[in-house]
């Protein structure tokens, strides 16, 4: 597997997360601004400050954002985020912003989670609709895709849909307790709906397969993804070592 040219901005997230993914991998890094040479690999932290158009001209990448699952600590307030450190777990994804959460893989990583599943719900009041940030929206092209979605999701269920984003007053954990299902473009928090008993549907492609909207009254939440997705997500301390890279360049999905 080819090794990547690692692409660094000037915020800080993006300089610690490329930092220890460049030594993790023993790889070269170049400022976003000084990259040219788009015929490379290359891997990266965001989809800001100029990552985007790099990924967008690139033949294959791979994409460093937060994980699925134990999350380093954030904040969402005044239209911005606050990370409080940098101990969570960090997806990293080949030619793709998500994983597809497909494969065989063992349990071992996700019992170290120490993740709490409840059963699936029987019940619930309403469907959280998850609005994507206006840059997600930019980045899969889709700027109405909170009234097309809307317009899909009533064809085949009559219930209430809340709209909910990072920036909502109240707490996605408190919507969950009374929710029927959650839909969203690609959220992560997904999966963290899908541990509380309460299945998920996504209308990017690359995870339709987990629930299909026309199956909104009758659904069913596929566990199996867990120990594929728990694969795809490691620690800082993982990516410095090249742990992380030497089993994602192993085992791409």
């Amino acid at each position: 597997m080819e090794k990547p040219i690692v692409i660094y901005t000037d915020h800080i997230m993006n300089r610690t997360l490329c930092f220890n993914f460049a030594k993790g991998s023993n790889s070269l890094m170049c400022h976003v601004n000084d990259f040219k040479d788009y015929s490379k690999t290359i891997a990266t932290y965001g989809v800001l400050r100029g990552t985007l158009e790099v990924i967008k001209k690139v033949q294959n990448f791979y994409y460093i954002d937060h994980g699925y699952f134990n999350q380093s600590g954030r904040s969402f307030k005044n239209k911005r985020t606050k990370v409080f450190n940098l101990n969570g777990y960090f997806r990293i994804v080949f030619n793709n912003f998500v994983h597809n959460g497909l494969g065989q893989y063992p349990d071992d990583r996700l019992k170290k989670l120490n993740l709490k599943f409840m059963k699936q719900k029987k019940t619930g009041r309403y469907i959280i609709l998850s609005e994507p940030s206006e840059t997600m929206k930019k980045v899969y092209n889709v700027p109405k895709w909170t009234d097309d979605t809307i317009k899909l999701v009533k064809k085949y269920t009559d219930r209430k849909i809340i709209i909910h984003n990072k920036f909502s007053k109240e707490p996605l954990q408190v919507l969950l307790n009374n929710a029927w299902a959650f839909v969203s473009l690609q959220s992560t928090a997904g999966f963290m709906a899908m541990l509380n008993g309460v299945p998920s549907f996504f209308t990017d492609e690359t995870l339709k397969h987990i629930g299909k909207i026309k199956d909104i009254e009758k659904p069913i939440i596929n566990y199996n993804i867990f120990n594929n997705l728990a694969y795809g997500q490691w620690t800082l301390k993982e990516i410095e070592s090249g742990e992380a890279w030497e089993n994602i360049s192993n085992n791409i999905f």
